[in-house]
This record gives C-alpha cells, structure tokens and sequence, in this order.
C-alpha cells in the first residue's frame, strides 16, 4: 500500500501517515522502482494500535516506548498499567480545574451581562476582566490591589 492507500484504510490524513513514518512508529518498504514507501498489513495494524492508544491518551513518545517492548518480544502491558494508573489522578485533577474554570468563565458572564463596554483610557484596559476579583494560589477571591 502506498501512503494514500494506508491512510484511507486506517482514516487518517495522508500526513499523519508520514508523520508516524518519520517519527518511527511505521516501518515502509522503499519500492525500487519509483522510491514509493510501500506498506503492509503489518504497518495497518501498527497504525490502528497507534490510534488505540492515542485515544487512552498516550503520547507519541510513550507509544514509541510501548512499540519498542513488543518490537523486543516483551510485553508492554505491566507499562501500559502503570503509566495509566499514574496518569488518572492527574487527569482527573485536571477536570476538577477545568470545571473551577468553567464555573469561573459562567460567574464572569452573569456579572458582565448588563456591564458596558469600556475603551481604554489610559488607567483601564478591559473594565469587564478588571471588574473580577483577584484569585490567590489557594482559590480564594481577593479583591485586586
């Protein structure tokens, strides 16, 4: 299969295609004739495991590290675990500022909703996000100096 014909097959851009190529991740044949990169089933199921684990959230590098052990005949699994065992509570602690953020984002609408707009004056530069109280490190509001 040429790069059209792998990305079509696993649906992705022809890019990313060359993209895991250069990264390493896919492994082509060179056609003699022309120089195509040609590849095979092999390559699709290397492809479509790329796409797995990117949607569990695993990084290029990491799928790299994860190719390598089975490359080596030896199971990435044990890994697989615990780099997810070790990233859960980071996304999740991620969510939880996410949320804080959207609360944030909603409490600032509300108040600007019947706030004019302002021009910059000279002393002011956006009334609507200098309107809002300071936030310290530990989440509590603070009104701004």
């Amino acid at each position: 299969m040429k790069v059209s014909d792998l990305a079509r097959a696993a649906d992705v851009t022809g890019e990313t295609v060359r993209h895991y190529t250069r990264e390493g991740l896919l492994h082509p044949q060179r056609d003699p004739d022309n120089g195509y990169q040609l590849y095979g089933a092999d390559d699709l199921n290397r492809l479509r495991f790329i796409q797995r684990a990117r949607t569990l959230g695993f990084s290029l590098r990491e799928v790299r590290e994860i190719l390598e052990h089975a490359d080596h005949g030896d199971s990435p699994c044990p890994m697989v675990r615990d780099l997810l065992a070790e990233r859960l509570p980071e996304i999740r602690s991620r969510i939880r500022e996410l949320q804080a953020l959207a609360t944030r984002m909603e409490r600032a609408l509300e108040t600007w909703r019947d706030m004019p707009d302002g021009t910059p004056d000279g002393h002011s530069l956006c009334r609507l996000i200098e309107s809002l109280p300071m936030e310290s490190d530990d989440g509590f509001a603070r009104q701004a100096p």
